[in-house]
C-alpha cells in the first residue's frame, strides 16, 4: 500500500465526504421539523456541525478498513442516522417521502455545485490538481450517495419513499424487511458480480453525470 497516495487521496476526498453526509443528515432533520417532527432538532442534529453526524465505526474505521483489504477497490460507510418519528408529522405516509427524499436530493445539489466548482476551475486555467481532483471527487461521492440511497429498500432513503407511495398492505409488508434490509443491501454490493453496482449504482450515476453535463451547458459554453 503507497502510504503518500493513501494521504492524498484521503486530504482530496475529506472535504466532499464530510459535506456530503452532513448536509444530507441535516436535511433529514430540517424536513422532518418543517412536517411537524422537532425530534432531530431537540438531538442537535439539524446542524451543519459534520461532528454530530459522524459515526466513529461506519464513517471513518469501516471505509478505511475495507480501503486496506481491497487495496481501495471497494468501500462502504455510512453516518449517524437522523432520529425521525414518522407519528409526529402532520400527515406521516405522505411527508415520510418527503424526509426520505431531502437527503439525497440535498446530494445531487451539492453534486452540481463541485461540478460548478470543477468547470469554473478548469475554465478559468486553473492547474492545481488538488484542488481540481477535489471537485472531481465532490461531483463522484454526492452522485455516490445519490444513487446509493435511492435504492428502494429499507432502510435506505428510497425504502422509506417506497413505502410512502405503496398502499398500506404493501407498504406494511415491505417495511418488515426493514431490520435485514442493512445486510441485503450490503451483500448486493458486496457479492460478486455486485448486483447493486452493476445494475442499480453504474446506471443512476451515468445518468446524473449526463443529466448535470446537461444542465451545465451555458456555463460550460461560457468557458469555451
Amino acid at each position: 500500500m503507497d502510504t503518500t497516495n493513501l494521504i492524498q487521496t484521503v486530504l482530496i476526498y475529506a472535504l466532499p465526504v464530510l459535506f456530503a453526509i452532513t448536509i444530507h443528515e441535516a436535511a433529514h432533520g430540517y424536513v422532518a421539523r418543517a412536517l411537524g417532527d422537532n425530534t432531530a432538532y431537540m438531538m442537535g442534529r439539524v446542524t451543519l456541525n459534520p461532528i454530530k453526524h459522524i459515526d466513529p465505526i461506519g464513517t471513518i474505521l469501516m471505509p478505511l478498513m475495507l480501503y486496506f483489504a481491497t487495496s481501495g477497490a471497494f468501500l462502504f460507510g455510512y453516518a449517524k442516522p437522523v432520529p425521525v418519528n414518522f407519528g409526529h408529522l402532520r400527515r406521516p405516509k405522505r411527508d415520510m417521502i418527503w424526509v426520505a427524499l431531502a437527503g439525497p436530493a440535498s446530494n445531487f445539489v451539492q453534486a452540481i455545485a463541485w461540478a460548478i466548482a470543477f468547470t469554473a476551475l478548469a475554465g478559468s486555467g486553473v492547474e492545481e490538481r488538488f484542488f481540481i481532483e477535489m471537485a472531481k471527487a465532490g461531483i463522484l461521492v454526492n452522485l455516490v450517495m445519490w444513487a446509493f440511497n435511492l435504492f428502494p429498500l429499507p432502510p435506505l432513503d428510497g425504502g422509506r419513499i417506497l413505502v410512502g407511495l405503496l398502499p398500506y398492505r404493501q407498504a406494511h409488508a415491505v417495511s418488515r424487511i426493514e431490520p435485514w434490509g442493512f445486510f441485503i443491501v450490503l451483500a448486493l454490493v458486496a457479492i460478486p458480480p455486485g448486483l447493486m453496482g452493476a445494475y442499480w449504482l453504474r446506471p443512476l450515476i451515468s445518468a446524473g453525470y449526463s443529466a448535470i453535463a446537461l444542465l451545465l451547458t451555458p456555463l460550460t459554453a461560457l468557458f469555451h
